[in-house]
């Protein structure tokens, strides 16, 4: 009996999709089980250079990592396959990791930070307000933890400098134990009560 080649080819062509299928839900189902960092892609660009046999084109990645419990980091990373620039800014964000100081999930006191044409301005919150921000200043404060927070861009809409902006903003943030350390005073001078209170209950959780 004649056997439709039709049939052949797409009965052999179904499990192929279906492994691949399965191989990626795998693959990215380990990579979310490996990294206990929230990762998230602010910017993805793509880039030419022009040489003598015509033009070479790559991917630029701008990618903040953090464990949403105080300490976050920026990378930038570029690849001729926009995975692999994701991969690069990933590791290059690791490596920037920084602490944010942080009182129940707001900034203890107001911040700016500028960068280039971008300026950021963050305030306290409290709770329940959530984070009041833009897409890349939104992606930061995530990252970091904070949770409840009013911020204003002031400068450029460019997204690589708003979160250089907002990564400089978080860099000058101060708990309150450092402030009367450095200037040599009680901790009753330089914050108010119920900001100590505040700080004393963030430690202790």
């Amino acid at each position: 009996m004649a056997v439709n080649p039709t049939q052949n080819r797409e009965g052999a062509d179904a499990p192929k999709g279906n492994d691949r299928r399965e191989r990626r839900e795998r693959r990215d189902d380990r990579q979310q089980e490996k990294s206990p960092y929230i990762e998230r892609v602010v910017f993805i660009n793509r880039v030419s250079k022009v040489v003598k046999g015509g033009r070479r084109f790559s991917f630029t990645a701008l990618v903040v990592v953090g464990d949403g419990n105080g300490t976050v980091g920026i990378g930038y990373g570029k690849s001729k396959e926009v995975p692999q620039a994701i991969a690069k800014a990933v590791e290059e964000a690791k490596k920037s990791f920084f602490k944010v100081p942080r009182i129940q999930g707001t900034v203890p006191h107001p911040s700016q930070g500028e960068t280039a044409a971008g300026v950021v301005l963050l305030r306290p919150a409290s709770p329940g307000t959530g984070v009041i921000a833009g897409g890349p200043v939104r992606a930061v404060l995530e990252c970091a933890g904070i949770t409840d927070v009013l911020t204003k861009s002031l400068g450029s809409n460019n997204a690589i400098n708003m979160v250089h902006a907002t990564v400089a903003a978080l860099k000058q943030l101060e708990s309150p134990e450092a402030i009367a350390a450095r200037r040599g005073r009680p901790l009753e001078d330089v914050a108010p009560a119920a900001i100590i209170r505040a700080s004393q209950m963030t430690v202790g959780a």
